[in-house]
């Protein structure tokens, strides 16, 4: 493997920024296909892969979440053109048979809801990381936020499923008028040790 070049990292990293704003152009059914297709090769724990997406785009799905959201968040997630729903599945552990083949991993977590959580939170949490990553790779802005009532969203979104929101994320094109705010970050020595 070689180190991606410069501009690269700026657009993943060093230059990005949680959008507020957005031009008003629609994400199609491919663009957010190939944001899973990318995302979805990012290493989890035994390949669980417990992330499960939910966009929503249409008015009526963004009327059944608007309710769900603190109030500072409801004008990014109405004027983003989709917002993600991240949602871990605490039955991941029935795909480990297709996805992690070589054991018997199933067996390590059907009947252990505290083991299913821990480690549906921990890696659906990863994967939402590769979701930023691969959408800002396909040129999109991303806003990832916690701002809202998780039974609520349960209720509207995954009634008698297994489903549990993590976190949401606005999707779209960055608009390139909009102020841009980035806040400071913690720098190596206060973050880091090499022992």
């Amino acid at each position: 493997m070689q180190p991606l070049s410069s501009h690269a990292l700026d657009q993943l990293f060093h230059h990005a920024h949680s959008h507020l704003a957005y031009l008003p152009t629609a994400i199609d059914d491919a663009t957010l296909v190939r944001l899973y297709e990318t995302l979805r090769w990012g290493p989890t724990a035994a390949n669980s892969s417990p992330l499960r997406v939910t966009f929503v785009r249409s008015a009526e799905a963004k009327a059944r979440l608007s309710p769900c959201l603190a109030p500072g968040n409801l004008k990014k997630v109405e004027n983003a053109p989709v917002t993600a729903i991240l949602a871990m599945d605490l039955r991941f552990f029935d795909a480990l048979p297709r996805l992690f083949p070589q054991v018997d991993a199933k067996a390590w977590y059907e009947g252990k809801p505290d083991v299913i959580v821990e480690n549906a939170l921990r890696n659906s949490s990863l994967q939402g990381g590769y979701f930023v990553l691969a959408a800002r790779a396909l040129g999109l802005g991303c806003g990832p936020m916690s701002g809202f009532d998780p039974d609520a969203v349960r209720k509207a979104f995954f009634e008698g499923t297994e489903l549990r929101p993590n976190f949401l994320c606005t999707l779209g094109y960055p608009d390139p008028q909009a102020p841009r705010r980035r806040n400071p970050r913690l720098e190596f020595s206060e973050a880091c040790r090499i022992l």
